[in-house]
């Protein structure tokens, strides 16, 4: 496993580091296993350096950013961890709740930093004008990522009138029976990636259907079938992937789409208006 790419980098490049790079490089090899999955605030904390030392240690070893350090930490592992293999890692007897607010929050923040330096506005732009164009939307998310997909749906299909997510991983074969290459397929997935996300998208792709990823890394097995990827950063000192970027992003392609249809979606909204005042869905 230290024969990987990622720790000679570390071992050829000892020489011209700095006393502060030195100690991270001497905790990742002597806590390979446990150190890959350590927030960039964690691991400065445990090597007592500052956030930014990390950062910049990532860049020293001519990777992207921290992110791009840790997957390749863990990839290294040459195995997926299984959530309690996870949980166990990234904590111990020590660790307390005291501030697990501010840690998590600023995870958050570094992977909302990451995640916008790593999106093409371009393609950004894209996959909006994909979505006005498509005759349907169809969204495959499952599991946790179910929750960004059910944002996206619900936004979507009430100014749209035309997206579904697909709830069932029985009824994937009914859903898209009668799917063509005049619709778009939204599919979101993070490590630990679904089989059935990846094989939705499979299947989509044999159909001419074009393809939109949203997903954690370029490695993710859901990249291949994407027209267009877009990449969040997940990182968190947890089990648990964080989805304060994807949502994000979930949420500017919404914002995006209505401001290129601003005039459709303003009367869609009127229209609404008075079918929610009629039913008087909303507390007064």
């Amino acid at each position: 496993m230290l024969e990987s790419d990622v720790y000679k980098r570390m071992i050829e490049s000892r020489e011209k580091m700095s006393k502060s790079h030195k100690k991270i490089a001497n905790y990742l090899i002597e806590h390979h296993e446990t150190a890959p999955f350590l927030t960039a605030s964690k691991l400065a904390k445990n090597v007592e350096v500052g956030e930014a030392t990390v950062i910049r240690f990532a860049f020293f070893l001519n990777y992207k950013g921290y992110p791009d350090l840790q997957r390749h930490l863990q990839e290294a592992l040459q195995r997926k961890m299984t959530s309690a293999e996870v949980l166990a890692r990234t904590t111990d007897d020590e660790n307390d709740t005291e501030n697990v607010v501010s840690e998590v929050l600023s995870d958050d923040i570094q992977n909302l930093k990451e995640t916008l330096n790593q999106v093409d506005p371009a393609l950004f732009e894209k996959v909006v004008y994909e979505m006005i164009q498509a005759e349907r939307i169809y969204i495959i998310a499952y599991r946790s990522a179910s929750s960004i997909g059910g944002f996206l749906e619900f936004y979507l299909d009430l100014v749209l009138q035309n997206t579904e997510m697909i709830q069932q991983a029985d009824g994937v074969s009914e859903h898209l029976l009668d799917i063509s290459k005049n619709d778009l397929v939204i599919g979101l997935g993070f490590s630990r990636y679904t089989k059935r996300t990846v094989e939705a998208l499979k299947y989509v792709k044999q159909r001419d259907a074009k393809t939109v990823v949203i997903t954690d890394h370029l490695l993710s097995p859901l990249v291949p079938y994407g027209d267009y990827k877009i990449v969040a950063t997940t990182e968190i000192n947890s089990f648990i992937d964080s989805f304060a970027a994807p949502m994000s992003l979930a949420s500017a392609l919404i914002t995006a789409l209505t401001r290129s249809e601003h005039k459709k979606v303003e009367k869609r909204l009127q229209d609404l208006e008075g079918l929610w005042e009629t039913f008087d869905v909303f507390y007064d």
